[in-house]
């Protein structure tokens, strides 16, 4: 897949992410000649396991809404999604014969839902546009007079520093798909500022599961009863010590060690700064989020004559299985018969999360190159001719397709920077 040519690259990119893909389309529409260079086999892996789903290109929420998933970073990251937002991406999907539809949810997925025609005929346009493709290639980062170094199949080797670099090398989740946060010696020693690496849209580890218990996590019986079983319909509240409050309905899903799933990670970013914070974040589940209180008390002091709690938890709220043994985790024998205690935790069940996932097991991470050392085109302040963009930035956001939109939004602008950069240099 690569080229023999000895010519020097105008530009090059590193890294064939989303983020890196668009950078290199922006540099060959502004006319240059683009090499990239990846770690893996084939570029896309991350995108295309992402995919695997149905992959969520984006969200149709109105520009202001969309905004505000990026939380303090939403001011910063608005002159990337000037440039490609939601509705500007399904435009560019379209150019590629890629049709799109909203769903349910608000998320706007491919009509075929899959990622890899979409991939296809990205790459087909790249390859149709000059971009050079160079695979199994390990940044390592720059060699004297700015050239930069490689572990390739042949052992390491040297190529020319470019007339522009942007740099898309991924966060550190996901590793075995070539993003391993490798980086950050070489970008620190070029001056650049980098946030520590975080699990984000992770899942988290239980504390205790009563206060004062000594012992962290589901019972035994409970993991083998019910882990990788989702909760559902269910109301996920969460009001943090500094004032920080998420509320949202959806589902998640029960793991031998906590809690996962979609509406867990769009808390993720909250209940991981309170563990960091204070040690431990305590969220409650609504278990009945279309009963209010009074009607779930009513419920459960109604007489039940012979028939068991179970049964009637199950005939008068649909309160049974996995929403049932929950209650069971949560309260001892004694507590449970308590109507009023009862009816407060199906409508307020508490969980106490005591860690989040390893970095590796996110879908994606926060931290990464500090904006503040990014010129407004993301080039390096301390090492000019450098761009970074996607994953490696500081920033985060939910899932949703908000991180896909913005991390190929920060490829276009870098890429159109770095374009900029290289024609005033020649």
């Amino acid at each position: 897949m690569s080229s023999n040519s000895s010519l020097p690259a105008q530009a090059l990119v590193i890294g064939g992410g989303p983020a890196g893909l668009m950078a290199a389309e922006r540099l060959a529409a502004a006319g240059l000649r683009v090499d990239l260079y990846d770690a893996m086999p084939s570029v896309g892996r991350k995108f295309l396991l992402a995919g695997k789903g149905g992959l969520n290109l984006t969200h149709s929420e109105e520009r202001e809404a969309f905004e505000q998933r990026f939380a303090e970073r939403a001011q910063a990251l608005r002159p990337w999604l000037d440039r490609l937002d939601g509705p500007a991406l399904r435009q560019w999907a379209a150019g590629l014969g890629i049709e799109t539809f909203v769903g349910s949810s608000g998320r706007v997925f491919p009509t075929d839902m899959k990622a890899a025609p979409l991939l296809r005929a990205w790459l087909q346009r790249l390859r149709a546009a000059g971009v050079r493709f160079h695979m199994r290639h390990r940044w390592l980062g720059w060699a004297a007079e700015g050239a930069l170094r490689f572990a390739a199949p042949e052992g390491e080797r040297t190529v020319p520093a470019p007339a522009a670099l942007v740099l898309a090398l991924g966060g550190a989740s996901w590793p075995q798909l070539g993003s391993n946060g490798a980086w950050q010696g070489p970008l620190a020693e070029a001056g650049a500022e980098i946030a520590p690496l975080r699990a984000a849209n992770c899942g988290f580890d239980l504390g205790p599961r009563r206060e004062g218990a000594a012992e962290a996590g589901w019972s035994a019986f409970f993991v083998e009863r019910w882990a990788g079983q989702p909760v559902k319909p269910v109301r996920l509240v969460f009001e943090g010590r500094s004032g920080r409050r998420f509320e949202r309905q959806g589902e998640f899903v029960v793991t031998a060690r906590g809690i996962e799933g979609s509406l867990v990670y769009a808390a993720s970013a909250l209940l991981r700064d309170e563990i960091a914070e204070f040690g431990e974040a305590l969220l409650h589940l609504d278990l009945l989020p279309n009963h209010d209180e009074a009607q779930v008390l009513a419920e459960v002091r109604r007489p039940r004559g012979p028939r068991s709690l179970s049964t009637h938890l199950k005939s008068r709220l649909g309160i049974e299985g996995l929403k049932a043994a929950l209650l069971y985790e949560v309260l001892d024998k004694a507590e449970i018969q308590d109507t009023e205690r009862l009816a407060r935790t199906l409508k307020r069940l508490p969980l106490r999360l005591a860690a989040a996932r390893p970095v590796a097991e996110a879908i994606s991470t926060a931290g990464g190159v500090r904006l503040e050392c990014l010129d407004e085109h993301l080039m390096l302040c301390q090492r000019p001719g450098v761009f970074c963009a996607g994953e490696m930035l500081d920033w985060e956001a939910p899932t949703g397709g908000y991180l896909l939109t913005a991390s190929m939004a920060s490829g276009w602008v870098a890429g159109e920077g770095a374009a900029a950069y290289a024609k005033r240099q020649a």
